[in-house]
């Protein structure tokens, strides 16, 4: 942990390894549909490059040379032959456009579509995004997107004298992207049909299709691996796949959260379950602050003297250490008692994330440990 003027000292002695199974952690009761994806049925995303129009003079400037650029092609398609040079983009703005295409979007469905200036245009108000295909990640063109923009946001005022809301270069489509190409799933066409759980868990990928083949009186479901579940639609006899995959995600299955630990160590933020559990461990933790303080004094020759007036830097160096404190957890600690025992010694969030980096490291720690 990176610190200007402190360093903080940890020392952590381990008493005891080895693994502690937490065979009380509580499950809970959560529906099918809020634990899996059906394969195939996705998102995909879209992306595409435009031009926007109509802006009052809050657009590129000339030093933005693909905005010229794309203008002049487009008047040239139109047939009008124009110098580059004399074009000007002030009510101009090249821009990104974004969109997602969920699935099952047929021709003719309407999708939101976000716009982001790409430019050095100060505001993306009153425009007009021209006509943009929108391609996805195989290049193919599935939606196109044009129409008026609206934006959350404005930037008014000049001469130094501004005032902005929010972000004026980005603005939104609500319904301005029409889907162009089919890409939806045939779901008739398909023999077997794999539902993928979102977190790998062999336990629930197995009573996952044991649930089914119960609910259905009949060996449909097969659980491939831990992610995996395979059912046979021609074995349920159901009247459609639609149906039948509506019947599967109605039911329940209990889950078992995994133990995990989330540290965002830029913000210091830490947010630990409750079925994390610690080996037995003592932790030793001090502080050494160090300060570095320069004062510049002016030194003045007496009168008539043949001296010159200087400045001269005095610097001063103070250090201060605390007493080590320390903590003593016993074999299969909660983390209640982990977040009780830091703030009983004074440890700042900071502190918690080196420390349960050290815990980690050292084998007490029995959970996962991922770190934004």
């Amino acid at each position: 942990m990176r610190r200007i003027a402190k360093l903080a000292a940890i020392c952590m002695l381990i008493n005891g390894f080895g693994l502690v199974h937490a065979d009380d952690t509580a499950s809970r009761p959560v529906r099918v549909r809020d634990l899996i994806s059906v394969e195939g049925v996705r998102d995909n995303p879209l992306i595409g490059y435009g031009l926007v129009v109509g802006l009052n003079g809050t657009g590129d400037r000339r030093q933005t040379v693909f905005t010229i650029q794309m203008l002049t092609n487009i008047m040239q398609r139109m047939g009008m032959q124009i110098p580059a040079a004399s074009v000007r983009v002030n009510n101009v703005a090249a821009v990104f456009v974004t969109a997602t295409l969920p699935p099952f979007a047929h021709p003719g469905t309407q999708i939101d579509v976000t716009v982001s200036s790409i430019g050095d245009a100060k505001s993306l108000e009153g425009g007009m995004l021209l006509l943009t295909p929108l391609q996805a990640a195989d290049g193919q063109v599935y939606v196109g997107a044009q129409g008026p923009l609206a934006l959350g946001g404005y930037s008014a005022g000049g001469a130094g004298n501004t005032k902005q809301v929010n972000h004026p270069t980005v603005a939104r489509l609500p319904g301005g992207g029409t889907v162009e190409r089919d890409s939806a799933i045939d779901l008739r066409s398909l023999d077997r049909i794999s539902l993928l759980l979102r977190d790998s868990d062999y336990a629930g990928a197995s009573q996952l299709a044991e649930v089914i083949n119960r609910e259905f009186g009949v060996t449909l479901a097969t659980a491939i691996d831990g992610r995996r579940v395979e059912i046979k639609p021609a074995l349920a006899r159901a009247s459609s796949v639609p149906d039948l995959l509506s019947r599967i995600e109605k039911l329940s299955i209990d889950v078992h959260p995994r133990a995990r630990v989330i540290v965002n160590e830029r913000t210091g933020t830490i947010v630990m379950g409750k079925e994390v559990r610690l080996g037995a461990a003592s932790i030793l933790h001090g502080n050494l602050s160090i300060e570095i303080a320069t004062e510049f004094k002016v030194s003045q020759p007496p009168p008539f003297s043949s001296g010159e007036t200087s400045v001269v830097p005095h610097p001063t160096l103070r250090a201060q250490e605390s007493a080590v404190k320390r903590i003593e957890l016993k074999e299969g600690a909660s983390v209640e008692e982990l977040v009780n025992g830091l703030q009983s010694i004074g440890a700042t969030s900071r502190d918690v994330v080196s420390i349960l980096q050290a815990l980690k490291a050292a084998g007490a720690l029995q959970s996962d440990l991922e770190v934004l």
